[in-house]
């Protein structure tokens, strides 16, 4: 008896394999592609400070046909992004493209060429306070700077340099 339910019980398994018939579909092939992929090959810095690139990647990732506000009647939308370590102004066109953009960040950690840079030019002296700023044109390209604040006792000093650890 106790074989005959064992063997019951196995055979009510494989039976249920058998049941179920594969049906293989032919998908269409799909193409994503950001629309704001000039802007982020631009802004696209290795060493960018995390909150600076979610920002960026959250102002290429909005699409304005989705808001209440969008109208075929505008040249372009203001959209503001803020988070607490700085902000993103972007100005969009009717089709979604970002056309321009204005990013200000306090305090973010500064690549490892701005460091090197400062650290050889003026050695001694304490980075206080950071800024960095990106100005993104759809027909310029991007340009990064940092405004830094140096104290060495108590002298304060404050110099511009670029991305690349050039001085302006």
């Amino acid at each position: 008896m106790k074989k005959f339910i064992i063997g019951l019980f196995v055979i009510g398994l494989t039976s249920q394999v058998f049941a179920q018939v594969p049906k293989v579909e032919q998908l269409s092939e799909v193409v994503v592609t950001a629309i704001n992929y000039k802007y982020l090959n631009a802004i696209d810095s290795k060493e960018v400070a995390i909150p600076v690139k979610m920002l960026e990647r959250k102002a290429a990732a909005f699409n304005v046909e989705d808001h209440e506000f969008y109208e075929d009647d505008y040249d372009f939308y203001t959209v503001s992004f803020v988070i607490p370590e700085g902000k993103i102004v972007a100005a969009y066109n009717p089709e979604g493209e970002i056309v321009r953009t204005i990013e200000r960040f306090e305090n973010v950690k500064l690549p490892t060429a701005v460091r090197d840079a400062v650290a050889e030019r003026f050695a001694g002296w304490e980075i206080v306070k950071d800024v960095y700023r990106v100005t993104y044109n759809q027909n310029k390209g991007a340009n990064k700077t940092y405004k830094l604040k140096l104290k060495n006792g108590d002298k304060v000093m404050r110099v511009k340099i670029d991305d690349t650890g050039e001085f302006l």
